[in-house]
């Protein structure tokens, strides 16, 4: 996310809404100034993707603008799943039917109530063959015959069953303890039908149902959201949003006041106690792992013992060392620190150079004059090659003696081009949880077929180990296969797992409930500020 790191997911990508077309209509660059108290105002630093599948929640690679749009349901601060457009819900005695009762006072911000029809129409608008989402059936791939419907093979989701006008029934495979936690990813987000419909830049004045909603987006320059006064679960304290777009740096802004929070790169700096901003650092875990992809449909990574070289040929606490400085934490394996199934005790490859050579030696290749070019995929510009990247091409041409082609493809394109195949056999991906579940990761990430699985990993005994563990109703157990899991995948080298991120978030004092919260959720509904 896609979590998201997300293969495609590190960020969460900003949406943006609609209300009126007043609303819409341009502003004077410097009214917002005037118009916007700014002592009522919690003002960001935030960048603007050209590519237009960011903004729709139903295709996004991030994790989505939940200012803006909501779901049936949602995470709160402390990551526990909660009522959101649905009040309630029931589940049958099979644990495969789910009935959804939606709240009567649900709106979109046009004041439209929300009905099931809704619903009904988001869900298969999200898996319709017409749009073509590289993330929903993740998500939604669990609901009866929603995979039919995606392939064009029928006209509507059987798994989709609209009661009445408040209650909507979505029926799953085989019980799975997980399921409603899907339903809090965007490809679950509810729509307007004729605000999608009304043009193909209908994202830019969107009629969304949360708790904020857009009076301008002036591109490149800023965004400003409203508070939702009709919001369903009470009109967020914060009366406004400002997000300034590529206007300098974060850290810099917010040392300068034009910012309330901010992410930090001089951690060192700020993680000193005689640093006068100290009191302001907020630091957590942050359940994101990052990894190098290797594509195994492509030689050399068709062959295991290619793999475990490149992997024991990665000198970990160096890359820590130089490109972290420290401010991470090894990443040994798939799930970070903080997620359900953790394995403090998991065997990881060891950094043996030696070990490496011989392996790649032992390969079907027969040592590094044996492999074919090398190329190694990035999201960049021109020859410019990141320190990560340079770090890695110099360890596997130090231990390995082989020489790796950087391409940068551009940025914002980027995740396209991976989820299109476009890429060489490395390339850097990584993955932030969606939810708290080793599910979101293991499966997502490795179950052969899984549209997140860029790499072509494929192993039937993980398969047959992951689809147990879908529906395993026992927790230790459930826990236990997952580690189990993970081990094959550190064995079997099915990618090359690198750092664990921890978060840095500079909080001015008078921005009040702020929580740094391991996933991205809706977190300014439940934030306000006090003597700005």
């Amino acid at each position: 996310m896609p979590g998201n790191i997300h293969t495609g997911k590190i960020t969460g990508t900003t949406l943006v809404l609609l209300l009126t077309l007043a609303m819409l209509a341009p502003r004077p660059a410097s009214a917002w100034q005037t118009d916007i108290p700014l002592n009522q105002a919690l003002v960001l630093a935030g960048g603007e993707s050209t590519n237009p599948r960011q903004y729709d929640p139903h295709t996004t690679y991030g994790s989505g603008d939940k200012r803006i749009f909501s779901g049936l349901v949602s995470l709160d601060p402390q990551l526990r799943l909660t009522p959101d457009l649905a009040e309630s819900w029931e589940v049958d005695p099979n644990g495969t039917t789910y009935t959804f009762h939606l709240r009567q006072n649900a709106r979109f911000h046009n004041g439209r109530p929300v009905t099931a029809q809704d619903v009904l129409y988001s869900l298969e608008r999200s898996a319709s063959p017409e749009l073509a989402s590289d993330t929903a059936l993740t998500y939604l791939g669990d609901i009866v015959g929603i995979r039919d419907y995606a392939a064009g093979q029928a006209d509507h989701v059987k798994g989709l069953k609209v009661i009445d006008d408040h209650t909507i029934q979505i029926t799953i495979d085989t019980p799975k303890p997980y399921f409603l936690l899907k339903l809090t990813y965007p490809t679950a987000f509810i729509l307007d039908k004729e605000n999608v419909e009304n043009g193909e830049e209908w994202y830019r004045r969107p009629n969304g149902t949360g708790p904020y909603r857009l009076i301008e987006w002036a591109r490149f320059e800023r965004m400003v959201y409203e508070a939702n006064a009709d919001f369903y679960l009470g009109k967020p304290s914060i009366p406004y949003i400002i997000v300034k777009l590529y206007s300098g740096i974060a850290q810099q802004m917010y040392e300068t006041g034009d910012v309330d929070i901010a992410g930090v790169y001089s951690i060192e700096r700020f993680t000193d106690p005689t640093e006068p901003l100290f009191t302001e650092l907020h630091t957590g875990v942050s359940l994101c792992t990052s990894y190098v992809v290797f594509d195994v449909t492509q030689p050399p990574f068709d062959d295991v013992n290619v793999r475990k070289a490149f992997s024991m040929a990665f000198n970990r606490q160096q890359y820590l060392d130089v490109v972290w400085d420290g401010h991470a934490l090894p990443a040994i394996g798939l799930y970070p620190p903080g997620l359900p199934g953790f394995n403090i005790a998991l065997k990881g490859l060891p950094y043996d150079p030696a070990q490496a050579r011989e392996l790649l030696k032992q390969s079907k290749y027969g040592g590094p004059d044996g492999l074919p070019p090398i190329v190694f995929t990035n999201g960049g510009t021109g020859t410019y090659v990141s320190a990560d990247v340079a770090a890695l091409a110099q360890m596997w041409m130090q231990n390995l003696g082989v020489t790796i082609t950087v391409e940068n493809l551009e940025p914002n394109y980027y995740y396209d081009q991976i989820y299109s195949g476009n890429h060489g056999q490395l390339y850097n991906g990584g993955w932030c949880a969606d939810y708290p579940d080793p599910e979101n990761f293991a499966d997502v990430l490795f179950h052969t077929g899984s549209a997140q699985n860029n790499g072509g990993y494929s192993n039937p005994a993980l398969d047959s180990l992951l689809e147990a563990a879908r529906i395993e109703p026992d927790v230790t157990q459930r826990i236990a296969m997952y580690q189990q899991a993970e081990q094959i995948l550190v064995d079997d080298a099915a990618a090359l797992f690198t750092v664990h991120h921890l978060s840095y978030r500079l909080v001015k004092p008078y921005v009040k409930g702020y929580v740094l919260t391991p996933i991205d959720i809706p977190i300014e509904r439940y934030m306000w500020l006090e003597g700005k």
